[in-house]
């Protein structure tokens, strides 16, 4: 199949990097897949590290890693709020809490996880036992379910997420890699835009039906970090 009938077919988008984030504006809401260096799209990272008019954007990932893309795009003073369960490896990312330079907002890793999930499906809260009775319950809703404390938790979705991948097909399909897996799926489903960073494209039919995590229907556009089969 050609990648412009396969393209007619499932309306993904296949284009560089640069052309891939110019509708991220500043202000936006952006999730950023990948857990330390594993699974991060360095590459989409890069190109919104290089627009100057991007600023004030509030950040949904694991943490921010010293070494990433992410942290680079936090020093040049371009994230306001950081979401993600959290910071305190990264001294200058608690250096600027600290001084009110960015805001944070902390949830349990598997709270983590489950927000994300059920914002993709549409569902904007759940209750969980998780953190009930901690800090990070303040000023949330409580209820009783079976003699238990539950906290309800808003779901999390995303202007746009950045997602990291290892194969695209030219219909927009995804696979991933190992660990590098993590949240990418999640957040694949919680954006609104889904841009994917892939190593590779290949065509229709060479990937494994059954290794296939993120179906075409939650990518809206796809870059190559390799080129093109």
């Amino acid at each position: 199949m050609s990648i412009e009938a396969a393209q007619g077919i499932t309306n993904v988008k296949f284009l560089p990097a640069s052309e891939a984030v110019q509708n991220v504006t500043a202000g936006a809401t952006v999730m950023v897949g990948g857990f330390g260096n594993s699974g991060a799209p360095e590459l989409l990272l890069d190109e919104l590290i290089k627009r100057p008019d991007i600023k004030d954007l509030t950040v949904i990932s694991n943490n921010i890693s010293i070494g990433t893309n992410l942290n680079r795009l936090f020093l040049h003073n371009k994230i306001r709020k950081a979401i993600g369960t959290y910071f305190t490896t990264n001294p200058d990312v608690v250096r600027a809490y600290r001084e009110g330079r960015i805001e944070i907002e902390l949830y349990c890793q598997g709270t983590f996880s489950e927000a994300m999930r059920l914002g993709g499906a549409g569902i904007p809260a759940f209750y969980t036992p998780t953190a009930a009775g901690t800090e990070l319950a303040k000023g949330k809703e409580a209820r009783i379910f079976d003699g238990r404390e539950c906290v309800l938790e808003r779901s999390l979705t995303a202007d746009f997420a950045l997602v990291r991948g290892y194969k695209a097909d030219r219909a927009g399909n995804i696979v991933y890699r190992k660990t590098a897996r993590n949240f990418n799926p999640l957040m694949a489903m919680a954006g609104k835009i889904t841009i994917v960073e892939v190593d590779q494209i290949v065509e229709v039919g060479e990937l494994d039906p059954e290794a296939i995590v993120t179906p075409f229907i939650f990518v809206d556009v796809v870059v190559t970090r390799g080129t093109a089969k």
